[in-house]
């Protein structure tokens, strides 16, 4: 099952619970921000694109790009001013996560060249496989007793290919991307979970709690950190926007854009009747329109999820 915690390390992943110097004028957070080259005048940035977790699932990834005119059939940037973000989970259970990764890399090296941008969140997989390669067996102190991230890394899907292959530039780009980010009046994070709220009350706050963690944290601190984003579903059920609002009361924007949480398991339809694999028409839009869910299951012969948004 994918990201199903296993009970012998003591991860729940099934209900989250409710969880300077002066300078120059801090700019409008209203205003949008362009990393790359402002578009001209008259010029409106690019539509924005989200993709759902990946897992290493690489020429999948290359046709649903392809799909949407993002990229080229050389597997080469070609969406102009185009602005992408990956939802996490790059590694893990599919074959190849470092092709993945290099992928991302190469894509947002293009974008940037064209006036466009392709960025990343970090999410719990990206946690597990920097704690794999950084911690190996040490051990951590989880809830049933004394686990390890390797042993993690290994229960959840990861690959020792992926491992093998891992660069130090590889691990100084995951150590340095978001845990959350706004666009477009969208919060985008990697998982339906209220856990963010433990790190701060600010996007800066959280990320940078995070990318400090990884840099100055010990072993039970990072151990922690990805227990917490292993959580899930918090925006399930009759208190599910509840959650939600909390979330958008304290970072912005009016709509939660997510991965982590294949749809299969979060309208319940694993499996079909007659046991074909479940049919994902698209991303999952609940929580009184206030969430989307954008892991449509690749690891389970479901879909690898690209999409403009905003969507209906």
């Amino acid at each position: 099952m994918p990201d199903q915690p296993s009970p012998a390390l003591g991860l729940d992943g099934r209900d989250d619970p409710p969880t300077i110097e002066l300078g120059p004028p801090l700019p409008d957070p209203a205003a949008p921000t362009y990393p790359y080259p402002a578009p001209g005048p008259g010029e409106p940035p690019g539509p924005v694109y989200v993709v759902g977790d990946v897992h290493g699932y690489l020429e999948e990834l290359r046709a649903a790009l392809h799909g949407q005119g993002l990229i080229d059939a050389d597997g080469h940037w070609s969406a102009g001013r185009a602005r992408i973000w990956f939802l996490g989970d790059f590694t893990d259970r599919g074959p190849d996560g470092i092709g993945v990764i290099d992928l991302v890399m190469q894509l947002a090296a293009e974008a940037a060249a064209a006036g466009g941008y392709c960025r990343a969140l970090m999410g719990n997989h990206e946690l597990l496989f920097l704690g794999a390669a950084k911690y190996g067996d040490e051990p951590v102190q989880s809830t049933a007793g004394t686990a390890s991230f390797l042993a993690a890394w290994r229960l959840n899907g990861g690959q020792q290919s992926d491992l093998d292959r891992l660069e130090a530039h590889h691990i100084s780009w995951l150590s340095r991307l978001p845990a959350m980010a706004v666009e477009d009046g969208h919060l985008l994070l990697h998982s339906d979970t209220t856990a963010y709220l433990e790190y701060g009350e600010s996007i800066p706050d959280v990320n940078d709690a995070v990318h400090g963690l990884l840099a100055d944290g010990s072993v039970d601190e990072w151990w922690d950190c990805f227990r917490r984003f292993t959580k899930r579903f918090a925006f399930r059920g009759d208190a599910g926007p509840m959650a939600v609002h909390e979330l958008l009361d304290t970072y912005g924007g009016s709509r939660i854009v997510h991965g982590h949480s294949p749809i299969p398991y979060l309208t319940g339809a694993v499996h079909n009747d007659d046991g074909q694999p479940p049919h994902i028409p698209g991303p999952y839009v609940y929580a009184d329109d206030l969430a989307v869910a954008m892991d449509g299951g690749v690891t389970m012969e479901g879909r690898l999820l690209v999409a403009r948004l905003p969507i209906g």
